[in-house]
């Protein structure tokens, strides 16, 4: 079964009117039961299926009840008060055999009249008007036994013909709706001793009845909502509603009803069908496009009343009269709204009973409403059934103001920007996956052309540095051969200088010859031949050697040729390795190019998805805001600002107790406030505590994001006082209360937000598994960064007081020296104010407290971080300087320090034997000077310097 009030979240959109045919143009709004303001939506005149000026009225029908066989034993055959003229929808009273009234009716139903006709005239009509969109509502009313519940909730599963209103209204209505694009619902309650209970789930009882302030709608949040879909759930559903209504055995009735039961119908259908029966104007379609999913939401009240009875004649007894007089009130209330409403009073007592308020839409208000009393033929109950007959007389003259409700389905909407949203994600995941396949083929490609590159410039070196190798070495032969070449020139020259020198030689010999000897001519003649030879032979040399010169000239210039060949080979080489690196280069850019252009299609597609996304979240947010709510708690905070400011000074006096510690120390403090100080603190959170009973803690928490900076401070204030009650502490933080807080502390820059957010922390760090939350969050960075700002004394002593708080978890110690808290707690001290060093004081006594706790466990080793942040050379400078308390919370940290033996030598440098001897001797705590006496005993270095 699913409770609650409604289906799914939707957009109100509101049309006056009836639904089709004919008929004259209302334009008067009728007074109600809660007199509705007009909607902006479309509207259409309110028209009834007759057509006559009153077609907005509540229309009323009499049944008459056949004589029973207590009215046949009493002779009701010739004593009947009532006389019926159906055929002119009339009804004559007779008081006595001389005295009679006629009363006029919408219909006059007569004894023998069948279930059928009685629901086409009553029940049919608003049935009809209910499945167009709008509210209706069939109720009967009468003397108990006059016929009420058979006919309005006669099953006849057996008998088709005996089923009342509540069978025959489903079926009509299921047989008339599409399950595939309609729903239908339905409650069964019954109001019982004043308490609504349901008759579906028995065990939930007292349900709430809760009235909208903006729209006038009534509901019951909590009662079960069973959708149905054939007539067999229908009989189930309704069997069992009977069977846990209470009834019992009168003397006017063996099966009186002793409570109100009331069947209510929940219908939701597609207003695109309704859009194909009639036709809207232009600037309707203007106002609701075609393409947006619009549903009309509509609801039936079937309603039997238990039947108003005297005491006397129904001869009820013990727990039966509580029940008939319950049931007499309700009626009598009943009585009384119909009375104003006829009479256009200006007050209508809707609150005087809870069956008022769950008919305050039937009378007055936008449903269409027809009611049928149920009258008894005996004379004994004439005032009974003369009452009954004005009940329904003054009834005829309420007029209702039907309203269609038309509403957008976001349900049906959201899914199909969630079917758009999948496609254009599994498109853009389709394009990731074609632009990634191509990044790796270029990505190969790129590779393949890098490889061939490389080797083709490897292959080149290689050839290069042979070829340089083949030059240098020609170049070397080439040198080999010159100087060869000059070595043989110079032993030419060499030779023709000596032939010159012989035939110079030998001219003078000649000539000395035929002077001095002619005998020595032959001996001359044959050195001359033997020299021309050897001068021949030398000459033979001379050419061979030409000839060999020209031959290595041939030599050299074809080394030359091959080089000059070589060398245009690597300038070839050279120039296609350049064009190779051009093309790489053009290829690189246009990859990058189309990988941009794929990330730009990218961003576009995630950005439009953002789009979507944002305006689905908009558009859901937009419904969910109730903005009145918000401005209805912004005026009770106004309300209460001067109580709160009038009780303010002595908060900010007494503001201790809002910062309490979270290890145990400094409870002295708290325990010596004032009487009168207590009971001011208990009166402001009295109140507050109403405030939060009456509003609700996300309605106060919301207000700590409004613009208006009174209300802003007055709700930190508010949240404060909550967090002082350990009670309300995670619930806070749970409703997101510590992330608001957090956020003003970062973002603010007004004092008093700073002082009373600090505060509200504070408090909020008193519970050990928020302190982790706090610290995760950044809070400690924030407190810190707002005592670096400030020079308030009161906002330093709160912030003081959350870093003491936190320092009593001995697990965040080292996150909060990384945050700064301990330096920004060292540097609250040049306030030099007496409220803020003993909370400083505490927050260092607690850390050193729950250090030596965690040191002398073995959980951690090594020198203290109070130590490394300068907290030992302020306390041995200051032990004797303040307070007693705040001395008493020194000395007490003082003495953890000194139990670490790797803090002793901090310690006799900063001068702290001194000390110790100090608290040993004259400390007035017991615990301390114990502390004190023990590391001085059990440390060796200790005594050592003692001695």
């Amino acid at each position: 079964m699913a409770t609650g009030g409604g289906w799914a979240p939707a957009r109100s959109v509101e049309r006056h009117g009836a639904p089709r045919g004919g008929g004259t143009r209302s334009k008067s709004v009728a007074p109600g039961l809660r007199r509705p303001s007009p909607s902006p939506a479309r509207s259409r005149a309110a028209t009834d299926n007759g057509g006559s000026a009153d077609s907005c009225r509540v229309r009323v029908a009499v049944r008459l009840r056949p004589n029973n066989s207590e009215d046949l034993a009493h002779g009701s055959d010739f004593d009947s008060c009532v006389e019926l003229q159906p055929e002119s929808k009339r009804l004559k009273l007779k008081k006595n055999n001389w005295s009679c009234e006629s009363y006029k009716f919408d219909e006059v139903f007569s004894e023998n009249a069948s279930q059928k006709r009685v629901y086409e005239v009553v029940a049919k009509p608003v049935v009809e008007s209910v499945l167009e969109g709008y509210n209706g509502t069939v109720m009967a009313y009468g003397q108990t036994g006059t016929g009420k519940t058979y006919t309005v909730g006669r099953l006849g599963k057996d008998d088709p013909s005996e089923r009342g209103i509540m069978v025959r209204a489903l079926e009509h209505i299921l047989s008339s709706m599409s399950f595939e694009t309609d729903r239908v619902a339905i409650s069964y309650l019954q109001l019982y001793l004043e308490s609504v209970q349901d008759l579906l789930a028995p065990e939930k009882t007292n349900i709430p009845i809760v009235e909208d302030a903006k729209t006038g709608e009534v509901s019951l949040p909590g009662a079960a909502i069973v959708e149905i879909k054939d007539l067999e759930h229908v009989f189930h559903l309704l069997q069992i509603g009977e069977a846990n209504r209470h009834a019992a055995n009168t003397k006017m009735n063996t099966e009186s009803s002793r409570s109100h039961a009331i069947l209510i119908i929940h219908l939701q259908r597609s207003s695109r069908i309704k859009e194909e029966k009639s036709s809207l104007s232009n600037d309707m379609h203007d106002i609701f496009p075609d393409d947006l999913p619009l549903v009309l939401k509509s609801k039936l009240l079937i309603v039997d009343l238990a039947g108003s009875e005297r005491i006397d004649k129904s001869g009820s007894e013990g727990h039966m009269i509580e029940e008939a007089k319950f049931i007499n009130l309700s009626l009598t209330s009943l009585g009384k709204c119909i009375n104003a409403l006829a009479e256009n009073s200006p007050h209508i007592p809707t609150r005087d009973s809870k069956l008022t308020r769950i008919f305050r839409d039937s009378f007055g208000g936008t449903a269409r409403t027809s009611l049928v009393v149920t009258i008894g033929p005996s004379s004994r109950h004439y005032s009974e059934t003369s009452s009954t007959i004005m009940f329904g007389q003054r009834a005829m003259k309420v007029v209702n103001t039907i309203k269609l409700k038309e509403e957008v389905d976001y349900k049906i909407l959201y899914k199909k920007m969630e079917r758009e949203v999948d496609q254009l994600t599994s498109e853009m995941e389709r394009q990731q996956k074609l632009i990634k396949s191509e990044k790796m083929q270029l990505d190969k490609k790129l590779k393949e052309s890098e490889g061939s590159f490389h080797d083709l410039r490897m292959t080149s070196n290689i050839r290069i540095e042979n070829l340089e190798k083949e030059k240098c070495e020609l170049e070397s032969t080439v040198k080999t051969l010159m100087r060869d070449l000059e070595e043989e020139r110079g032993q030419k020259n060499m030779l023709s200088e000596q032939i010159a020198e012989l035939e110079k030689l030998l001219d003078e010999n000649k000539q000395q010859q035929q002077l001095e000897n002619l005998s020595r001519t032959k001996v001359l003649t044959d050195t001359t031949k033997e020299h021309e030879k050897k001068m021949e032979e030398l000459l033979r040399q001379l050419q061979e050697e030409r000839h060999c010169s020209s031959s290595l000239k041939d030599r050299m210039s074809i080394l030359q040729q091959e080089l000059c060949d070589a060398q245009s080979s690597t300038q070839l080489q050279e120039s296609m390795a350049r064009e190779l690196e051009k093309k790489l280069t053009e290829v690189t850019e246009e990859f990058t190019c189309q990988v941009q252009s794929l990330k730009e299609k990218i961003s576009e597609l995630i950005s439009e998805k953002e789009v979507i996304y944002k305006e689905l979240k908009s558009t859901q947010e937009k419904v969910q805001q109730e903005m009145w709510q918000r401005q209805g708690l912004e005026d009770q905070i106004l309300r209460l600002k001067q109580s709160t400011s009038d009780n303010f000074a002595e908060e900010s006096k007494t503001s201790d107790c809002m910062v309490r510690t979270g290890s145990g120390l400094g409870n002295a403090t708290f325990v010596s406030k004032s009487g009168k100080i207590r009971e001011a603190l208990s009166g402001q959170r009295g109140t507050i505590s109403k405030i939060f009973e009456e509003v609700g803690l996300p309605n106060v928490l919301a207000l700590l994001k409004s613009e208006d900076l009174d209300v802003q401070i007055h709700a930190v204030k508010v949240v404060a006082n909550l967090a002082a009650e350990d009670i309300n502490q995670e619930k806070i933080v749970e409703e997101g209360g510590l992330d608001a807080l957090l956020s003003l502390l970062e973002t603010s820059e007004n004092t008093t937000i700073y002082r009373v957010t600090a505060g509200a922390v504070a408090n909020l760090a008193m519970n050990g598994s928020n302190q982790g939350v706090i610290m995760n969050k950044g809070g400690a960075r924030l407190l810190a960064n707002v005592a670096s700002k400030t020079e308030d004394p009161q906002t330093l002593r709160m912030v003081a007081g959350a870093i003491a708080n936190l320092c009593g978890n001995e697990k965040l110690h080292l996150m909060l020296k990384q945050d700064g808290g301990i330096k920004a707690l060292l540097g609250m001290v040049r306030s030099g104010h007496a409220d803020v060093i003993p909370q400083i004081a505490r927050g260092i006594a607690n850390f050193a407290k729950c250090e030596s706790r965690v040191i002398s466990q073995g959980h951690r080793k090594g020198r203290s971080l109070l130590i490394e942040d300068g907290v030992l050379t302020w306390m041995v400078a200051n032990s004797t300087r303040f307070s007693a308390s705040t001395r008493r919370h020194i000395e007490l940290a003082f003495c953890h320090l000194a139990q670490n033996e790797d803090n002793t030598c901090d310690i006799i440098a900063s001068g702290g034997i001194k000390e110790l001897l100090r608290i040993s001797r004259e400390s007035p705590r017991d615990d301390a000077r114990n502390l004190a006496k023990k590391a001085l005993d059990s440390n060796p270095a200790f005594l050592r310097e003692v001695q």
